[in-house]
C-alpha cells in the first residue's frame, strides 16, 4: 500500500531576526525539496522593528504581518489559522532547531498525532542558566501528565491543524505555547511522539528572561487544573493531611507532660492543638475541593470533548481492516 504524498505548512514566528530569518527559510525550502514534500513557508512577523518581513520576503517566504508585538504563542495561532495544509509544522527563526530533520517528525506524523523534536542530541547547546529551571519544570509536568517528557517546551514539532485548533482557547498567547499543547494532548491521551535532534547557539538575542520561568510553572499548575485536578489537590491534600496527622500523635503523646495532674479536668483540657485541627481540616478542603473539581472536569468533557480524531487511532483501525482482509 503507498504512501500518500506528504504536505505541510512550516510555520515560522519572527521577532527581529533579520539576521537569520532569511537562511532558515532558505534551509528548510531546500530540505523540503529535496525530500519531495509540497510545501508553504509562512513566517509570522510579530511587530518586529528591524527587516525581519524584508528578509523573509527575499527568501520568498509567505510573510504575515503583526503591527505590534503579540508574542511567540500568538503568531503561531495566526499562521496556523492561515496555514492551507492540514498537516503543521513549527520552527524557530533563529537557526537553532535542524531543518534536515523536518522530514523525519513528518513521517513519523502518519502515525501519530504529534512528533517533538527533543533536545537531547550530541550537539546541544542550551545556555547553562537555563538548564535548571528545565529540569523543574519538566519534573512538575511530568508528574501531572503522568508519563516521561523528554522534552517539555521544544519549538520544533509537527501536529494537524484540527488538533492545535480545537485547545486555541486554552494556548498561551506567550512563549509557554508549546508546553500547553504538550500537556493538552497528553491529558486527553492523543499520541506524542519524541525524535532526537540537535539544538544549535542561536543567531542573535534570546527573547527569554528569567521572569519566564514563573509563568510556565503558573501555566504548568493551570493545565493541571483544566485536565488533571486531582494531580494538583491530591499531594496537598496529602501534604497536610500528613502533618495534621503527626501533629494529633504529638500532642496526644505530650499531653501528660502538659496535664500532669490526674483529676477530672482530663475530660474536658484540650488535648489537640489548634494548628493539628487546621492542617486536618485544610487537607479535607483540598480533597474535597479536588473531587468536585475533576467532577466538573469530566462533566465537561463528555459535553465538549477533543473533537478531533487520533491518527494514531484511526491508522490502528486501518491497519486492523487490512488484517482481517488478508485473512479472509
Amino acid at each position: 500500500m503507498s504512501k500518500e504524498p506528504l504536505q505541510v505548512s512550516i510555520v515560522i514566528p519572527a521577532f527581529n531576526e533579520e539576521a537569520a530569518v532569511g537562511a532558515e527559510v532558505r534551509n528548510i525550502r531546500k530540505t523540503l525539496q529535496q525530500s519531495g514534500i509540497e510545501h508553504e513557508i509562512i513566517v509570522v512577523d510579530d511587530g518586529s522593528q528591524d527587516r525581519t518581513a524584508d528578509e523573509a520576503v527575499r527568501a520568498e517566504a509567505r510573510v504575515l504581518k503583526s503591527l505590534m508585538n503579540r508574542g511567540y504563542g500568538a503568531s503561531l495561532k495566526t499562521g496556523i489559522t492561515a496555514a492551507k495544509y492540514e498537516m503543521i509544522c513549527i520552527t524557530d527563526a533563529d537557526g537553532t532547531y535542524p531543518a534536515d530533520q523536518i522530514p523525519a517528525l513528518l513521517e513519523q506524523l502518519r502515525t501519530a498525532d504529534m512528533v517533538v523534536g527533543a533536545r537531547v542530541g550530541q550537539n546541544v547547546n542550551i545556555p547553562l542558566v537555563r538548564k535548571p529551571a528545565k529540569l523543574m519544570l519538566g519534573w512538575l509536568a511530568e508528574r501531572i501528565a503522568g508519563r516521561k517528557i523528554p522534552d517539555l517546551n521544544s519549538g520544533l514539532r509537527a501536529f494537524r491543524r484540527e488538533l492545535a485548533m480545537q485547545y486555541f482557547s486554552v494556548l498561551s498567547n506567550k512563549f509557554s505555547f508549546t508546553t500547553t499543547i504538550t500537556l493538552a494532548l497528553m491529558a486527553d491521551d492523543y499520541s506524542v511522539l519524541y525524535h532526537p535532534i540537535d539544538y544549535y547557539a542561536r543567531v542573535g538575542r534570546s527573547k527569554i528572561v528569567p521572569r519566564h520561568f514563573m509563568d510556565f510553572i503558573i501555566l504548568v499548575l493551570r493545565m493541571a487544573m483544566l485536565f488533571q485536578p486531582l494531580k494538583v489537590f491530591i499531594p496537598a491534600a496529602l501534604t497536610f493531611g500528613s502533618l495534621g496527622v503527626l501533629k494529633v500523635i504529638y500532642d496526644i503523646a505530650t499531653s501528660p507532660l502538659r496535664h500532669p495532674e490526674q483529676d477530672w479536668s482530663v475530660f474536658y483540657t484540650p488535648v489537640l492543638s489548634t494548628s493539628a485541627i487546621l492542617l486536618l481540616l485544610t487537607g479535607l478542603q483540598f480533597l474535597l475541593i479536588g473531587m468536585v473539581a475533576d467532577g466538573v472536569v469530566r462533566r465537561i468533557a463528555l459535553h465538549s470533548g477533543p473533537s478531533a480524531a487520533s491518527s494514531a487511532v484511526a491508522v490502528a483501525e486501518i491497519s486492523n481492516q487490512e488484517e482481517e482482509t488478508f485473512s479472509q
